[in-house]
């Protein structure tokens, strides 16, 4: 099989496409010939050499990525017969091993796919996905709520603008240029602001018209993240899942104390503790994708051997929505 390798941990030409011995599936494993393997920012972090949260540094060589879907094509021992031929998705966890034609899991990390879901928005919904359905959960959405988001043209931020507003929220959702802003807007935002303008937080509370924001949600941190919390209002709720700016939001008791907020971090202990761990998230990522109530923008698909090209559009922030390479 053809996959990608990292030999050194450093810039993103360190990924290097060679040909491989075909994996074979242990017991109580599966192989999967591979349709669709989705490409994360955790991913290119890691490959600089930063261990980030739960994902350490892999012994090198290494094959990156956790996200595949694809097809069933061979069975290891005490797995059911049934999975052999089924159209799966699944996350292969910290062992990684995704970029490649042909990858290697447990059956039980395996969701069969409806013929109603294609293979990269599956891909998208079985990381991504998941992570938002845990944002959402500790955020509660309701009808009266006015939602800030940002990086809403990404991956997660685009998914978090349909939940907005499947909940009845009014949606204001951040983005970098007029492209991004422009996707946001058929998102179904109900503000679309370009984070690039030295006034955006002023474009944004004019626009609200007296309203104040209820609920932000950021996953940018940095001058960004506190431009977005500087919009909340009393009591309003600040919900952190990430900082892709390169530093968290900056935040004190100050700021909690001054206007009554909450702040709240859905990732890192409070989702690796979460009883039940993560399967029920997957299941209702993928299941909300299939009935079309969240549908995952993937944005560009890169052929495999070119990953080293996928990596360098997401760090320099050109992509929309999920990254995908496709062997």
């Amino acid at each position: 099989m053809h996959a990608i390798r990292l030999h050194s941990f450093g810039p993103a030409d360190q990924l290097r496409h060679e040909e491989l011995d075909d994996p074979k599936p242990a017991t109580g494993q599966v192989r999967i010939s591979v349709a669709a393997a989705g490409v994360h920012l955790i991913d290119t972090v890691i490959r600089s050499g930063v261990s980030h949260g739960p994902f350490p540094l892999p012994e090198l060589p290494a094959i990156p990525g956790r996200e595949v879907a694809g097809v069933v094509d061979v069975l290891g021992a005490a797995v059911e017969e049934s999975w052999l031929g089924q159209r799966v998705v699944a996350h292969l966890g910290a062992a990684g091993s995704g970029y490649a034609e042909l990858a290697v899991c447990d059956a039980s990390a395996l969701h069969a796919l409806p013929d109603s879901l294609a293979a990269d928005a599956a891909v998208a919904m079985i990381g991504t996905g998941r992570t938002t359905m845990a944002i959402l959960e500790i955020a509660q959405l309701t009808s009266a709520d006015v939602v800030l988001v940002t990086a809403a043209a990404g991956g997660i931020g685009s998914l978090l603008v349909q939940a907005a507003r499947n909940a009845g929220a009014l949606v204001v959702g951040v983005a970098g240029g007029t492209a991004k802003v422009d996707r946001v807007r058929r998102l179904g935002a109900t503000v679309a602001v370009d984070y690039t303008a030295p006034d955006w937080t002023a474009t944004a509370r004019d626009a609200l018209d007296g309203r104040d924001v209820t609920v932000t949600l950021d996953g940018v941190g940095g001058r960004l993240g506190r431009g977005a919390l500087e919009l909340l209002g009393a009591g309003g709720r600040l919900i952190l899942f990430g900082w892709s700016s390169g530093e968290p939001t900056p935040l004190s008791a100050t700021d909690l104390f001054a206007h009554g907020i909450t702040a709240s971090a859905a990732i890192g202990p409070t989702l690796l503790r979460r009883p039940g761990g993560f399967r029920d998230l997957e299941e209702a990522a993928l299941a909300a994708a299939a009935a079309g109530r969240l549908i995952p923008l993937v944005g560009q698909r890169f052929p495999l051997a070119q990953a080293a090209a996928a990596h360098t559009a997401i760090e320099t922030r050109a992509t929309v929505g999920k990254t995908v390479l496709v062997p």
